[in-house]
């Protein structure tokens, strides 16, 4: 009887959605008829630009997602037990009037219409052992204007701005079944009303993306537009009711149709416009391709490792991503021989770091092992609240005493909210899954010397480095380096084609920055040399595009074997490009007394991929010389003035970042500066 009711409502919810979902797919089917029905007039010679200005109409569905706690559904109905969660599906629909002028960023967006904001409570059990079950009607006239953004002048584009919400429904249905322990009982008759207290007027906002599908040519007057879109709205300014703490976020997707008409292309104007009118801009572009640098052979590489333990939304274990042993594989765990207890999914450019950092509970275990006089103390940070994170906690615990036989005193563990250095800052609104993935983690906090990075004291104290030998890797020197001088006044962006001897032709970019360094692997694969024509492709701020042709002859890094190379790393905290006091000690204590006399040290700043590529560029640019600020003067003060330095920064590069960034311990060390140690011939 319990899950028949609930049957019954979620399939009353889906039978009422049903003619919005038809309407919206005989929006669509119409689109691509009429289409069809174009493409077979005959073409004309006309020529029309794209439309500034359309008109349509948007349907979709919005994903509901109730939480909070509501208890006194009116003034007449208290029910005995409250309800917190909810999930919904209702439908959406509305006109709309979009202006944004052909091959421009900015643009305006209004929508108004329809907005449903069902949804279906957790059922939940009251006082006489009886479920009890919950659902809504809640839908709005809603006002959404938003300021249009497409970054590429592409046909993607992203979208935010206030939503204007006009309460038209706010009735529920309460159901109460009878206790199944007690035979003949006979469930109340539901309860059908409306919510009291209700919120009439929301002021609430919302961020989307959308990509526009042209239906239609430009030989059409009139032009089509199918347009799928998706968009996020917080639960911030959306509570349904004054009173309790029952809140809504939604996730919309959909998709509109829209028309516009375009202006009249004259033939004259096609025909007879001299290339002159546009003048090429002023750039130097050339490219160095530098011969086999047989400089380095191997790696000694430092590697730093964070003290955190990252874990996964809606879960307190510890992640599959970690390797864990068994009791058997303990008496074989050595941290300096990690390539024997590597991550089965690791490959490319993390598989030798990341599996440093994803054996950091083994490395743990075993220096608390060798050592019995050490302590630590593990807090877990969750939004949830410190019950959910002294659970993840306790994870970490449990295995550290199951497998490594840890002796549960010597562990303490807390809860919190967040951690003491967040990465979601008051008031951010932007990329918040990724910063809270981050902020989703166990640190691991000590006073004993001996687990902790050298030179340094603290609970927040990160853990003592691990040394990585014999890693063949090509040096930032080898790199086929691209220089387009003026490109930041010329272009918008440009962008790189490359074609071999047979023709074959890959594709580099966009890039906003005029230097650009590629890897000769990535440009040959497992070829040693080849013979290519190198294509700039550079687009200005109006759509126009120039390009300049050379051509390089490129040479694969080989390594000998006569030299070795060191290198250190150096952490920064989010959004950050002062080096922490920490580190600034451990540059001047530990790396540059191992710099040899006369050497080159060649300085590369990166980040994660949060936050905008050239914010992300010009980051990376000042961490590496904060890097080099405090070398340089470290050196000075031993009296050194032998060394030579090489710096630079490469953002968010995918081609050039130490690690991926699908998870938050990768982008957490992709905010780094990497220090290579290159002694002299």
């Amino acid at each position: 009887m319990i899950m028949k009711s609930i049957t019954n409502i979620k399939k009353g919810l889906r039978l009422a959605f049903s003619p919005y979902r038809l309407a919206i797919n005989g929006l669509i089917g119409g689109a691509l008829i009429l289409t069809a029905f174009q493409s077979t007039l005959q073409a004309q010679e006309v020529q029309y630009t794209r439309p500034s200005w359309y008109f349509g109409v948007a349907g979709g569905a919005n994903f509901n997602f109730y939480r909070g706690t509501t208890q006194e559904l009116n003034s007449t109905l208290s029910v005995p037990t409250a309800f917190h969660d909810g999930f919904g599906v209702g439908p959406y629909l509305a006109p709309l009037i979009e202006f944004h002028r052909p091959d421009t960023r900015f643009g305006a967006m209004l929508q108004l219409g329809y907005d449903n904001r069902s949804g279906v409570f957790d059922q939940v059990t009251t006082p006489c052992n009886c479920p009890a079950d919950l659902s809504t009607d809640l839908s709005y006239f809603t006002v959404e204007p938003s300021l249009r953004f497409a970054p590429f002048k592409s046909n993607f584009y992203i979208y935010a701005g206030p939503r204007f919400a006009f309460n038209l429904n706010k009735s529920f249905t309460y159901k109460q079944g009878v206790n199944p322990a007690i035979a003949g009982q006979v469930a109340p008759a539901d309860v059908k009303g409306d919510f009291s207290n209700t919120n009439d007027n929301l002021i609430s906002m919302q961020i989307g993306a959308g990509y526009d599908i042209f239906l239609s040519s430009k030989r059409k007057h009139t032009q089509f537009v199918l347009s799928p879109f998706v968009s996020f709205q917080p639960y911030y300014g959306q509570d349904p009711r004054s009173i309790e703490s029952l809140n809504v976020t939604t996730l919309r997707a959909g998709v509109a149709l829209k028309l516009g008409r375009g202006h009249k292309i004259a033939a004259a104007e096609k025909v007879f416009i001299p290339a002159a009118v546009v003048a090429e801009p002023t750039v130097e572009f050339s490219v160095y391709s530098p011969k086999n640098i047989p400089t380095e052979l191997s790696i000694r590489e430092i590697f730093p490792i964070r003290n955190y333990v990252f874990f996964d939304i809606g879960s307190t274990e510890v992640p599959n991503r970690y390797v864990l042993l068994t009791k058997d594989q303990v008496a074989d765990f050595k941290e300096d021989n990690l390539e024997e207890t590597k991550h089965i999914d690791l490959s490319g450019r993390s598989k030798r770091q990341m599996n440093v950092y994803y054996n950091v509970i083994n490395i743990l275990g075993e220096r608390m092992s060798n050592d019995r006089s050490t302590n630590i103390t593990l807090v877990g940070s969750s939004q949830k609240g410190p019950k959910d994170g002294k659970a993840m906690a306790e994870s970490v615990k449990v295995y550290l005493v199951s497998v490594f036989a840890i002796d549960p005193s010597r562990i303490h563990t807390e809860g919190r909210v967040k951690p003491e250095i967040p990465s979601e800052q008051p008031g951010g609104k932007l990329e918040l899954v990724l910063l809270r993935e981050g902020d989703r983690r166990v640190s691991i906090e000590s006073n004993s010397p001996v687990l902790l990075m050298e030179f340094q004291s603290g609970p927040d104290t990160p853990l003592r480095s691990v040394e990585i030998l014999n890693v063949m890797e090509a040096p930032f020197e080898s790199y086929v380096a691209i220089d387009v001088k003026g490109a930041n006044k010329a272009y918008s962006s440009w962008s790189i084609e490359m074609a071999d001897e047979s023709g074959k032709v890959q594709k580099f970019g966009p890039y906003t920055q005029e230097q650009v360094s590629i890897p000769g692997k990535s440009i040959l694969g497992s070829r040693p040399e080849g013979d290519y024509k190198i294509t700039m492709i550079g687009q200005t701020e109006s759509g126009k595009v120039f390009k300049k042709e050379t051509n390089a002859h490129i040479v694969l890094w080989t390594p000998s074997t006569t030299k070795e190379m060191m290198r250190f790393s150096i952490l920064y905290e989010f959004n950050r490009s002062k080096a922490i006091n920490l580190y600034e000690k451990y540059l001047t204590d530990v790396v540059i007394p191992k710099i040899p006399k006369d050497a080159k040290v060649i300085i590369h700043g990166h980040t994660d991929i949060i936050g905008g590529e050239d914010t992300n560029l010009k980051l990376s640019v000042a961490r590496a010389n904060d890097v080099k600020i405090i070398l340089e003067k470290g050196l000075s003060k031993a009296g050194r003035s032998d060394i030579k330095f090489e710096v630079h920064g490469y953002g968010e590069d995918l081609n050039a970042a130490p690690f991926e960034n699908k998870y938050p311990e990768e982008r957490f060390y992709n905010r780094t500066v990497m220090i290579d140690i290159i002694p002299a011939l």
